[in-house]
């Protein structure tokens, strides 16, 4: 990924529209291209995109009309640049679409969607399946190579983790579920560390580095793997210390003047840890931890169901384009924010198809099997899962983590449907492995 191009000063481009006296097409050109819907550009596209309308005015210069627009809209943020420089955004109005539809479907105090999509008894399978994709791809984004199914094993069977790329997973995944405990407590910066240690432990070359601020000698860069290019030096460390009280404030809110909506505040708060990088490494995988607590904190429920990373690591150079995009181009945060808005939305929408996908084909195994079934619903999907893998094996552990209950409650679960003759038992050790029978379709077909 390439470095994007600075925008040139818009000003000296105002400068001379107003010697050639071309004010009305400047002004109406920003206004047009401020009502487009479809793109929020950085000049490092709008130079090549730009419409040739109207003639009179260079690319320079359209360019300084849609820059004027938007900084007449914008409003200051708490995060400030080394040089105090505010970050500022405004929202446009695909953003109000975006917020509409999180709003709608990511609050409330029901638990349950308009559709059903989480059923109050598959709660819990739901959310250790989010827990778990969430765990798996923040950790892939920051070069993790762990196959879905193997931390799934890990986590369902609580397996050790063997290297450090699951250790990472296993860290996120536990971070995540102390997240939920956390969603009423006020973010602090002994939190902040306490999180960050939680997600690097048993993962960096220096354990001294876990939980820990960086220190003025760790010189940290975020630059191009394979050019060294340089994409962003962080504030100095002296700073960071008075950096985190301010962010902690701007999380809990604290001295705030007028209404900040809280998908805004938590994506915002996103990007200050990845913005700041207060730690030597991790830094990613914490920020993407804080966002979710921020939501949790604001009473959006879903948000311990979606994963953001799912969607991020789609087109993960979207995502970084999105930081260089703002940093770019005077700290304008709508880059940032347009696209994790974005991702949001896509995440919901992604959550809903997946369980409409389970849901229905639990329903089609209960309908196939009958009334006279009697199966619940841990035991339909342990069903349909071991249809399509005919040489699974399940441990009453597994059976637990995956749908977050008791262990007795697992236990009876997998002993039933080893006396309906579905499930062959042995022995793994001391643990009961429980295996489908080789003619589990067509016992179920009758």
């Amino acid at each position: 990924m390439r470095l994007p191009q600075n925008p040139p000063p818009w000003q000296n481009a105002l400068n001379e529209v107003i010697q050639k006296n071309l004010l009305s097409e400047f002004f109406e050109f920003g206004r047009q291209e401020s009502l487009r819907t479809d793109r929020y550009l950085h000049w490092d596209d709008f130079r090549h995109r730009v419409t040739t309308e109207p003639e009179a005015l260079s690319v320079e210069e359209k360019w300084a009309a849609l820059r004027m627009n938007r900084n007449t809209r914008s409003q200051n943020t708490a995060l400030v640049d080394e040089k105090a420089n505010p970050f500022t955004f405004f929202l446009t109005q695909k953003a109000f679409e975006n917020l509409h539809e999180i709003d709608l479907y990511c609050g409330g105090g029901l638990g349950v969607t308009d559709d059903g999509v989480i059923h109050p008894q598959t709660r819990d399978r739901y959310y250790v399946d989010s827990l778990i994709e969430e765990a798996l791809t923040s950790s892939q984004l920051e070069g993790a190579v762990v196959t879905r199914s193997e931390a799934r094993d890990m986590i369902r069977c609580k397996r050790p983790p063997t290297t450090n790329h699951e250790k990472m997973v296993l860290n996120n995944y536990q971070t995540m579920r102390f997240l939920s405990e956390l969603k009423s407590e006020p973010l602090t910066p002994e939190l902040i560390l306490q999180i960050h240690k939680r997600v690097t432990s048993g993962t960096l070359d220096d354990p001294g580095q876990e939980g820990r601020l960086r220190l003025p000698h760790e010189n940290v860069r975020v630059e191009d793997e394979e050019s060294g290019e340089i994409f962003h030096i962080p504030p100095v460390a002296d700073r960071l210390p008075e950096r985190m009280n301010q962010l902690c404030a701007f999380a809990n809110e604290t001295g705030m003047n007028g209404f900040l909506h809280p998908v805004i505040r938590s994506i915002i708060v996103h990007f200050w840890i990845a913005y700041d990088h207060p730690f030597v490494d991790g830094n990613g995988r914490t920020a993407r931890a804080l966002f979710y607590w921020s939501m949790l904190k604001h009473g959006f429920w879903l948000a311990e169901f979606f994963s953001i990373s799912h969607e991020i690591l789609k087109a993960p150079k979207q995502y970084y384009r999105s930081f260089l995009h703002t940093e770019t181009d005077g700290n304008d945060l709508n880059y940032f924010i347009n696209h994790q808005l974005v991702i949001i939305c896509q995440s919901i929408s992604s959550l809903r198809k997946y369980i409409r996908k389970k849901q229905s084909e639990i329903d089609s195994i209960r309908a196939h099997l009958g009334p006279k079934g009697d199966f619940n619903h841990r035991q339909l999907a342990l069903l349909k899962h071991a249809l399509k893998h005919p040489f699974g094996r399940y441990t009453v552990t597994s059976h637990q983590n995956s749908h977050g209950v008791s262990y007795q409650t697992a236990k009876n679960d997998l002993d039933s449907l080893f006396a309906k003759k579905l499930l062959a038992r042995g022995k793994d050790g001391k643990a009961f492995v429980y295996s489908p029978v080789r003619e589990l379709v067509s016992l179920l077909e009758n």
